[in-house]
């Protein structure tokens, strides 16, 4: 390279010698696919252009906790935010008038979330270890393709399981116990595939315990003129995104002999999802009533409604890319109903009560 410049700069002309100088440094400088400044050299190096999407921090991370990772789903989160969203509306619900929800209960619901989502996938994986195998979608799960052994991934699951129990223990005595009973459902959702074509069902009355357990959790108890409209929304909410899911490996499912309300409904799917939609909107607007909700509230409703709609007019069951992407959308659903309910709280006038024990202190 030095060679290069000097004779470069050694050439006749006043003019063209810079000029070639110039030239010759841009060129130098300009990295190419095989220079130390290129791609090829980060390539050869085994380096990966830095992300911070969740699949991105997954493959970022050392090779042998990759495959853990994945067994959770780390690098697909939206199941997280399925499973946390409920939990996060009836911690809003039951925040004091005018005020927002317990942040302290929102982060401890978010942990439990990761670990319990975690452990579920766990469980799932384990039961579905031979059908995972058939499926184009699935046949490159950890457990599957023999990343994870069975006996690995039962040590792992104790650990996320152990984990998730120090959280549950940080919650009053009702809660823990409502929070125990949840995990006979976790444990027998992956089989229901196997023995009905409603294991969508199982999975909604699994995903959506929060909507009970977040409300006791801030309570010491279950309000069930609220927290059951709640979840009967939830349940709802879930057989619609998740019926959508299934639609992506419905042609799988039918080869291997695995049920799901994608093949229950398959060409009425629309006509089913509308009707999962106008109860779930039902249920909302009983819970927002039975504990005194405001019209922002309401307003958040009317735009998941319109939202569902959208959502479902536009389908396409036929092409697996597009129910994923509806599928990921619920994201939005679940996100418009959390910062309504926390509006709408905190438009709420103060207790009364509290109020004049504030004035007395002062």
């Amino acid at each position: 390279m030095v060679a290069l410049v000097a004779r470069l700069c050694r050439a006749p002309g006043t003019a063209a010698g810079p000029l070639r100088l110039f030239r010759a440094a841009a060129a130098l400088a300009a990295p190419t696919p095989g220079s130390p400044l290129g791609l090829g050299w980060e390539a050869r190096r085994g380096r990966r252009p830095l992300s911070f999407s969740a699949a991105g921090l997954v493959s970022a991370a050392p090779g042998p906790l990759q495959p853990y990772l994945r067994l959770m789903r780390l690098d697909k989160p939206i199941g997280m935010w399925l499973l946390y969203l409920p939990c996060t509306w009836s911690i809003g619900l039951a925040a004091e008038p005018g005020c927002f929800p317990d942040w302290y209960m929102l982060s401890l619901f978010g942990t439990g979330a990761v670990l319990m989502r975690g452990a579920g996938c766990t469980i799932n994986d384990m039961w579905d270890r031979d059908y995972d195998k058939k499926v184009l979608r699935t046949a490159s799960r950890p457990i599957a393709v023999g990343d994870i052994s069975t006996f690995q991934s039962f040590v792992f699951l104790g650990g996320q399981l152990s984990l998730a129990l120090c959280v549950l223990l940080c919650l009053n005595y009702y809660s823990i116990a409502l929070g125990a009973a949840s995990l006979s459902l976790v444990i027998t959702y992956p089989l229901m595939k196997r023995i009905t074509y409603w294991p969508q069902l199982v999975l909604g009355l699994t995903f959506n315990w929060g909507a009970l357990l977040g409300w006791s959790a801030i309570k010491g108890s279950c309000d069930w003129s609220v927290c059951l409209p709640l979840y009967f929304s939830g349940v709802m909410w879930t057989l619609i995104y998740d019926t959508i899911y299934a639609h992506q490996d419905k042609r799988d499912d039918m080869i291997i002999g695995v049920k799901s309300t994608a093949l229950r409904f398959n060409e009425n799917t629309k006509q089913w999802l509308s009707g999962f939609s106008v109860a779930m909107l039902v249920g909302l607007c009983v819970s927002g009533i039975n504990c005194e909700q405001t019209f922002l509230y309401y307003t958040a409703v009317a735009a998941i409604s319109a939202h569902l709609a959208q959502q479902i007019y536009t389908l396409d069951i036929h092409k697996p890319e597009d129910c994923w992407k509806k599928f990921t959308s619920n994201r939005t659903v679940g996100l418009l109903l959390f910062i309504g309910i926390v509006a709408g709280n905190l438009w709420k006038r103060k207790d009364p009560k509290e109020m004049n024990a504030i004035n007395t202190d002062i």
